[in-house]
């Protein structure tokens, strides 16, 4: 199971994504994919298994991913104050993963139907999420 965190900015997000997943899962390696080398960094200390930054590793580890989890912006070119390449992008929304995409309603993006909930609890119905997505492929997940 390839499981792949991407984030950007300071890393805030995927540092708890990493967090909480190694917490509940962590015989599963979690991939940390910064779009820049702070972001990387942020998740790497947060407990992810491995770590890349920048453009190509978004692209060829998107192809064969079996779950992406990060911002909304994370399929939308030009966000995170431009850190998306279209590239990045493409390949995230074509990748045959099952995303998870947590709402953030900024950077003129706003996502409706949304509950404005706190970080933490998207974080948290994302990480649930992941144990939904494990169980019905493998059918092996703890509580």
């Amino acid at each position: 199971m390839k499981i792949l965190v991407i984030d950007g900015q300071g890393g805030k997000m995927g540092k708890l994504i990493v967090e909480g997943l190694k917490k509940i899962l962590p015989e599963y390696e979690i991939i940390a994919l910064g779009t820049n080398s702070i972001a990387t960094s942020a998740m790497l200390k947060a407990g992810a298994d491995f770590g890349a930054t920048g453009e190509n590793p978004v692209v060829y580890n998107s192809s064969d991913a079996d779950i992406i989890i990060g911002p909304v912006g994370i399929i939308i070119a030009n966000s995170l104050l431009g850190e998306i390449t279209p590239s990045m992008a493409l390949a995230i929304a074509q990748s045959r993963a099952q995303r998870i995409l947590i709402p953030v309603n900024r950077c003129n993006n706003k996502v409706v139907g949304v509950k404005n909930l706190p970080l933490s609890e998207y974080i948290g119905l994302a990480i649930e999420q992941v144990k939904e997505i494990i169980k019905e492929k493998t059918g092996d997940c703890k509580k």
